[in-house]
């Protein structure tokens, strides 16, 4: 990133930041929005009460030549209880966003239960920046106008892959309170405390039609003492709740923290964190972990290594939900399809609610979709992947262990 004197846009990209997250936009949606079910299909209602799944909201996005990445990930973490919105940004083509909607328009099964959006407006984006978290939170903020009938958001990109079943995570989150909120936070700095907070980063991305490089100012700031600053890592699965909190709330405090983090380096990282460790309400709420597999080279780069299949087992064993980063079309993801997933080729993960007949996993592929047909999409059967996530997450939530998840003001 280059740097330069340009404490001008300093304000200007706080209030751009602002702006864009507090206005959700009326046509984020291709060819008129929010798709309509099937006229021939009769839906089973979606229940909800005590002892019943939970339903969670999938952000999932992407950039240019990405489609495919995002489709088949839609596929690997479909669930016909969930909600999902897709976004590819501004270095994406209209004519990819166009495909993708209509791909998910075409199958069957999204179509039958109208449960799968595509943002039709793309937002310049640039990861190093603030533009990423305006993008998330307008997400969000989406998703809530939609339907607010879900428990948790869940962030995923392209490079990001299921270990388990929806089943599986169903499964696993059902008998938690719905406050809950895995996060990974910590409010030791360290190195960041210079790098990301005191130094001023602006991000062209917020006022421009296309990714554009986020670059540092000449002039520092010092670090706040009107809240407490927290960072971890930007892969969250958030409750319904805190979500509100930050997107609608009469509160001050998210909206102030967004002035602040407008013009910090990587906020993905910081502001959610940030944000819920500083509100009395939530900061005990907070369980310190992503529930995701990756590994970091040593010393660690700012991505952490590509998976394959030598961290197969490894990553099985983990008991995590997701996994990142994998390269397009590498193995090890046709070995989570069909050893985890049972997924064919081009149809979705097998649950429960699949009702027609699985192919014999011992053959190379699954041949038929057993998923062409469904039943009850209030009832999951979790596998073993399944009941290892559980065990990791009550773990996580016993006594001891949640005593010591809280955010902890160093």
């Amino acid at each position: 990133m280059r740097q330069l004197r340009f404490s001008t846009w300093i304000g200007i990209a706080a209030f751009i930041i602002g702006a864009l997250i507090l206005g959700v936009l009326s046509h984020s949606f291709l060819h008129g929005g929010i798709p309509a079910a099937d006229p021939g299909f009769r839906a089973v209602a979606l229940s909800r009460g005590p002892g019943d799944p939970p339903v969670f909201a999938y952000w999932i996005s992407g950039t240019g030549g990405e489609g495919e990445k995002i489709l088949r990930l839609l596929k690997a973490v479909y669930h016909p209880r969930n909600r999902y919105l897709l976004h590819l940004d501004a270095d994406s083509t209209a004519s990819e966003r166009r495909r993708l909607a209509l791909s998910v328009q075409s199958d069957k099964i999204f179509k039958a239960f109208a449960n799968v959006y595509v943002v039709g407006k793309s937002y310049a984006v640039d990861r190093t920046g603030s533009s990423v978290l305006a993008a998330t939170l307008n997400g969000a903020a989406v998703l809530l106008k939609i339907n607010s009938d879900w428990d948790w958001f869940i962030n995923l990109s392209s490079s990001d892959y299921p270990v388990v079943t929806q089943d599986d995570l169903l499964h696993a989150f059902t008998s938690l309170p719905r406050d809950l909120n895995f996060i990974d936070h910590t409010s030791d700095l360290g190195w960041k405390e210079y790098a990301r907070f005191d130094k001023i980063i602006v991000d062209p991305s917020l006022h421009m039609d296309k990714n554009t490089e986020s670059f540092f100012a000449s002039e520092t700031r010092t670090t706040p003492d009107a809240f407490k600053l927290f960072t971890g890592s930007p892969w969250l699965i958030l409750s319904r709740s805190f979500v509100e909190h930050c997107v609608h709330s009469w509160d001050n405090l998210p909206r102030k923290l967004l002035m602040y983090f407008a013009n910090v380096a990587y906020s993905m990282e910081s502001y959610f964190q940030t944000v819920i460790c500083n509100s009395p309400e939530f900061q005990n709420t907070t369980v310190n972990s992503d529930l995701r597999y990756f590994i970091w080279d040593d010393p660690p780069g700012l991505d952490p290594l590509f998976l394959n299949q030598s961290h197969y087992k490894e990553m099985i064993k983990s008991g995590a939900a997701f996994a990142r980063r994998f390269m397009e079309d590498d193995r090890v993801l046709k070995q989570i399809d069909k050893k985890i997933l049972r997924r064919s080729s081009n149809g979705v993960g097998v649950g429960k609610w699949c009702s027609g007949q699985l192919s014999s996993p011992k053959k190379k592929d699954l041949e038929e979709d057993p998923s062409l047909t469904w039943g009850d999409i209030n009832v999951v059967m979790p596998g073993p992947s399944g009941k290892r996530l559980r065990s990791l997450v009550s773990e996580l939530i016993s006594d001891e262990r949640l005593h010591s998840n809280r955010c902890k003001f160093t």
